[in-house]
């Protein structure tokens, strides 16, 4: 009886029972196919060590993975945050773009304070550069309360005057008997100042002001009628201290509506310059007077009250002033002097560029009635000053604005030209 071989199939044993199986069967008369199956064996191990070598791989392979997702996702949590503080920090700006012109209003009505800022000859006088930018809403214009402005000026002016003087009698208008003197004058001044205003209240300021002035003059005389055959060239000059001036102004009314500010102003000027009543003259030919030092002040007291109208409309604000100057009688060696009164009025226009830089145009004219000796009019006397005013003002930061103005003379009595430079500053 032959008996058949099992037919064995590997995969039904565990690796160990695959080597005890192939050691019995090669003993064994049943061993019948035992090389075929270690033959078979042999790839089944390198197999199973390929997949065993795959799979560490795999799993070197995941926690990289891992660690490059974690690595993602810190990165993308930190883009976020910088997003978002970027996001806050642009929100922040625009917030504080949309408050600026709010702030700057203020600013503007808490800083801005030299409405009736005066001209050398006129202190009420309104000057264009000085008009501060307003709006419809805006209810004050003066210096703010507790609010120090310390303002620094320079100012230039030039005078270019043919004059003749007659010291002699006409007995018919062409025979004139005397001295006929016709005389060429030059004359430069400096003026430096210093001012300090200062806000009491919202609408109540007042201004004291100190110059320094330096004049030169250069006079050329050519006596006729009396057989001068050269010109007398004669130099004077003079510099010190000029008259102090003490101002105050006060805002009448708050506008709710949008109509005009209404300011009173009162100026008054002292005079602790130099008197033109105390300077020598001298004599170089006959009838030919010169003075031997120039004034730096007036010689008497003046007071002028005045009232300003300051109208806003965007972008310009229009402006006028109405004043009269009071001169008080001094007695000096010649007499009982009365400088005389004077009537003056000044209009313009500011226009602003933007929020830093505006540019104006304005008008003033005075009149100045005729002075007295004893109660005597002095012929001649009346003088009427007209000045055409460009302004410029520009503001360099919150406390601090720059302003240039040119008057230029339109009459004959007023300076040819005056160039003012002032730099206000805020505390």
């Amino acid at each position: 009886m032959e008996i058949a071989a099992p037919q064995l199939r590997l995969q039904h044993f565990t690796p160990f029972s695959k080597i005890t199986l192939a050691i019995c069967l090669s003993s064994s008369p049943l061993c019948y196919g035992a090389d075929n199956i270690a033959e078979q064996n042999k790839p089944n191990s390198k197999y199973e060590a390929e997949l065993e070598r795959q799979r560490i791989l795999l799993i070197e392979q995941g926690q990289q993975i891992e660690k490059l997702t974690q690595m993602i996702n810190a990165l993308t949590a930190k883009e976020v945050n910088t997003q978002s503080a970027a996001s806050t920090d642009q929100a922040a700006r625009r917030k504080a773009q949309a408050d600026k012109p709010a702030k700057q209003t203020e600013q503007n009505v808490a800083q801005n304070k030299p409405v009736g800022q005066a001209p050398p000859k006129s202190s009420s006088a309104i000057e264009a550069s000085a008009i501060p930018e307003l709006g419809d809403t805006v209810s004050g214009v003066l210096t703010g309360k507790g609010t120090l402005v310390l303002e620094p000026s320079f100012g230039y002016s030039y005078t270019d005057n043919n004059r003749v003087f007659l010291d002699a009698f006409s007995f018919i208008p062409a025979l004139v008997v005397g001295l006929i003197d016709l005389r060429e004058i030059k004359r430069h001044s400096f003026i430096g100042s210093i001012s300090a205003r200062y806000g009491i209240t919202e609408r109540w300021e007042v201004d004291l002001k100190v110059p320094y002035i330096g004049r030169n003059d250069s006079q050329r005389s050519r006596p006729v009628s009396i057989g001068v055959s050269e010109d007398e060239i004669f130099n004077a000059s003079g510099h010190g201290i000029g008259d102090i001036e003490l101002s105050t102004r006060y805002q009448l009314n708050t506008p709710t509506d949008g109509g005009p500010i209404y300011v009173a102003n009162l100026v008054a000027t002292i005079p602790t310059g130099t008197s033109p009543f105390e300077v020598e003259f001298m004599q170089s030919t006959p009838g030919a007077v010169f003075p031997t030092e120039l004034p730096t002040g007036s010689g008497y007291v003046s007071i002028q009250p005045s009232i300003t109208a300051i109208y806003a409309t965007d972008p310009g604000v229009f402006f006028g002033n109405l004043s009269y100057g009071y001169n008080m009688d001094t007695d000096e060696e010649v007499g009982n002097v009365d400088p005389g009164d004077s009537a003056g009025v000044s209009f313009g226009l500011g226009v602003s560029f933007n929020e830093r830089t505006s540019i104006s145009l304005s008008y003033s004219h005075k009149h100045v009635l005729k002075s007295k000796i004893n109660n005597m009019k002095i012929d001649g006397s009346q003088l009427d000053i007209g000045q055409l005013i460009i302004g410029y003002s520009f503001r360099y930061s919150l406390k601090t604005n720059i302003s240039l103005s040119l008057a230029i003379g339109v009459t004959d009595d007023a300076q040819d030209t005056r160039l003012n430079f002032r730099l206000p500053v805020t505390f």
